[in-house]
């Protein structure tokens, strides 16, 4: 240990296919003193940190949670012991991870970060399912929002509804609590009711779940489907595509031990 200000990297851990790390993110893992990890890693990631202290601070629904306060403090409080720091999140730091907000913290109080951008689940999750959130003909953009707001005075329905006449594609992350209100929201926007409405659980993994139906239908299923957090909610026609290459897709889901037998 040093004396010296230590460092912090702010790391992505992809969607949830433990394959889907980064090489630079393995070999942050590897050489980390401690890592501070969230609810969405797959907890075979954390095997490659072979000394690390490892320290949950995650957000778990209707369970205990690390305010955001609490872990800007822990990584600072790393750092100045002259330690290497992970932050590892799931899909990528900076898409609904508040990576920004961390590395402002640190920057103000005289640390040193890297970023290691991860796979961002909004564009992995509905590939993994088979849907592409751009094609030609069908989609020619596609708009990633929140399915929640930790600013409770934000107008975070208004918002909704007003993408109804923004066309592509929209992917919503973080909103299977919300998705009776999402497609209230669209609806009233001007978005047909049969607009095809996707929900993937567990998106990239060996549990994926597929539930597919419209903006009239789609809470009910996903009511019927018992359909948990994570999940990643897809609306507009590229839906649809899934149907087209279905029949062709084989599955490999990685095994945990793929990630070390591959030397990551």
């Amino acid at each position: 240990m040093s004396n010296a200000m230590g460092h912090v990297s702010l790391v992505g851990a992809g969607p949830g296919d433990p394959e889907l790390l980064t090489l630079k993110a393995a070999r942050r893992l590897r050489e980390a003193d401690v890592v501070l990890y969230d609810q969405l890693v797959d907890k075979s990631i954390l095997d490659l940190c072979k000394t690390a202290v490892r320290v949950f601070v995650g957000k778990v629904p209707d369970g205990p949670s690390t305010p955001q306060g609490q872990i800007n403090e822990l990584l600072y409080a790393y750092a100045s012991k002259g330690l290497r720091v992970v932050r590892l999140k799931g899909g990528d730091s900076f898409v609904f991870g508040r990576g920004g907000e961390e590395a402002i913290y640190l920057t103000e109080r005289g640390a040193t970060f890297d970023i290691v951008p991860g796979i961002s689940s909004s564009i992995s999750v509905p590939e993994s399912a088979l849907i592409p959130v751009t094609h030609r003909g069908v989609a020619t953009h596609f708009t990633v929002i929140t399915g929640m707001s930790a600013d409770e005075d934000l107008p975070i329905e208004e918002t909704w509804s007003a993408l109804a006449k923004t066309g592509g594609t929209l992917v919503f992350l973080m909103g299977v609590r919300a998705l009776d209100r999402i497609s209230a929201a669209l609806i009233s926007g001007g978005a047909g009711s049969n607009t095809p409405v996707a929900v993937i659980e567990k998106g990239t993994t060996a549990d994926e779940r597929v539930v597919v139906g419209t903006l009239a239908t789609i809470h009910q299923q996903v009511r019927d489907e018992r359909i948990q957090s994570p999940a990643t909610i897809v609306v507009g026609d590229v839906v649809a595509l899934r149907g087209q290459m279905i029949a062709g897709h084989v599955r490999e889901f990685s095994a945990s031990q793929n990630l070390h037998a591959a030397g990551a």
